[in-house]
């Protein structure tokens, strides 16, 4: 059996759910720090990630990380995991939360859909930086669903 980590042409593949250009190009930013062993696939809204993960408007990746934002125009955070979940050919994607709200009934909600973490951006770090750290360790430490099966394959 081949480890993760062992596997060189494994970069992190991220679908990053912002409006906020500001932080969109933060988060870009500190991903870029590892050396190619990314790539951020951008959307802005949840109607947006729906298209591309059902392939409606590009292919996401077979394998990903998904990070959204809470307060997005059109279709938000909350109701974008829950058509997530209850979508037979998305549900097991794998999904953190990183949001400014620290509201409990925020953190209950997400958590309601299963996402592996939810991050407060105020203590994702300087330029984002323990968030690139949390996810990259995340996604060589911890084994994901085959998340292939979705619209195109």
């Amino acid at each position: 059996m081949t480890r993760k980590d062992d596997v060189i042409d494994s970069p992190l593949s991220i679908i990053l759910v912002e409006d906020d250009d500001g932080d969109a190009k933060a988060v870009t930013r500190a991903f870029a720090r590892l050396d190619g062993q990314c790539s951020i696939l951008r959307v802005r809204d949840g109607i947006e990630a729906l298209a591309l993960l059902r392939g409606e408007s590009g292919r996401a990746p077979r394998n990903y990380v998904l990070i959204a934002d809470l307060n997005l125009p059109r279709m938000g955070g909350i109701e974008l995991l829950r058509k997530i979940r209850d979508d037979p050919d998305l549900h097991r994607a794998v999904a953190f939360v990183m949001s400014t709200s620290a509201d409990d009934r925020d953190v209950t909600a997400a958590y309601a859909y299963q996402v592996a973490g939810y991050i407060l951006k105020q203590k994702a770090g300087r330029d984002f930086g323990s968030l690139v750290t949390t996810i990259n360790h995340f996604w060589r430490l911890v084994e994901l669903p085959d998340m292939g099966g979705g619209a195109g394959d």
